[in-house]
């Protein structure tokens, strides 16, 4: 299967669970009158709303490439995950302004033990599912179901904290507990969010993916040719599930045209065989200079003016650099 499939099909999942979640916690909240338990429903109506735009988004993605998107549709993912990161922002200010109108207006609790088993089935559904959007993220590369994946891992981790606000309100009667577990958890929600619009929004803008350049450096450096002189200008852009690496790879200047491209696609089939099809280069050819000779290792080369000085280890550093090496 593909990974756009795997995406779309992940989504699908995230999106019928989130409307069935919602439907158990705004239960919960009408049997109890918990403010800290309205905080986990609002959250769930955002789940609601992003899950089914980040299905839109993933299937977008998933479409070939057509000739007004020679590229791909990936940067929908981008779109989704941001319009998911500002809703949360929202529902997060939406909880801080309810808990805070709950403080100076307090309404009396009720059938706590029946809203905690409600938003506790919830819990452990989140989790399961948040762990698996994660697992299938790492593979597909996909933003969208990466940001749907700790989104709810996130919301687990606030229904944990309200049941044990809720325990606490059982144990002690101060039933203001509910309130500032509210407050807190507002605060909480609000820097997820600013997270998931963070990264989006580096998508969107092709920010580079540090991460991918530390395992490209690490991959090409344990299995680089002699023939391979230099490389920089190394460019990754991310479309979604999908990543477009430009670089410049500095060949022999006597090589032909047959020869450079079998270096080319010794290249592109290495870096294939650690990141996958999700993966494309662009690889534009470079001759060799006379600085050159200085960090060529080339052995059997009859054309060398100077003696080879060093070898310089390609990282992230470097193979960003606009400057060819040796000068």
């Amino acid at each position: 299967m593909q990974n756009g499939d795997v995406n779309v099909r992940m989504q699908r999942i995230v999106a019928v669970a989130a409307v069935l979640l919602m439907i158990f916690k705004v239960a919960a909240y009408f049997i109890t009158q918990s403010v800290s338990i309205l905080t986990d429903a609002l959250e769930s109506t955002v789940n609601v709303v992003a899950g089914l735009v980040s299905l839109y988004s993933v299937y977008l993605a998933a479409l070939p490439r057509d000739m007004n998107h020679p590229y791909g549709h990936g940067k929908a993912e981008f779109l989704s995950a941001a319009l998911e990161g500002g809703l949360i922002i929202l529902a997060g200010l939406f909880i801080l302004i309810e808990a805070i109108r709950n403080l100076i207006y307090p309404t009396p609790l009720q059938q706590l033990t029946a809203g905690m088993i409600l938003i506790g089935i919830t819990a452990v559904v989140n989790a399961a599912i948040g762990m698996w959007c994660l697992r299938v993220a790492r593979r597909t590369k996909s933003l969208a179901v990466e940001a749907s994946g700790r989104h709810l891992l996130s919301d687990t981790l606030s229904t944990l904290a309200v049941i044990i606000g809720l325990m606490l309100i059982m144990i002690t009667s101060l039933q203001w507990i509910d309130r500032v577990v509210a407050l807190i958890f507002s605060v909480v929600i609000m820097v997820s969010g600013y997270r998931i619009l963070r990264k989006s929004l580096a998508g969107i803008m092709d920010e580079q993916d540090m991460e991918v350049l530390h395992r490209l450096a690490e991959v090409l450096n344990k299995n680089r040719s002699e023939n391979w002189i230099d490389l920089h200008k190394v460019r990754v852009i991310k479309y979604g599930s999908a990543l477009h690496v430009d670089a410049h790879l500095t060949l022999p200047w006597y090589f032909n045209v047959q020869q450079s491209h079998e270096e080319v696609e010794r290249l592109n089939a290495i870096v294939q065989q650690h990141f996958g099809d999700a993966l494309e280069m662009y690889i534009h050819n470079d001759a060799c200079q006379e600085f050159s000779c200085r960090i060529c290792s080339k052995a059997d080369c009859s054309v060398r003016r100077h003696p080879f000085e060093r070898k310089i280890p390609w990282t992230v550093e470097n193979l960003i650099t606009d400057k060819r090496h040796g000068q």
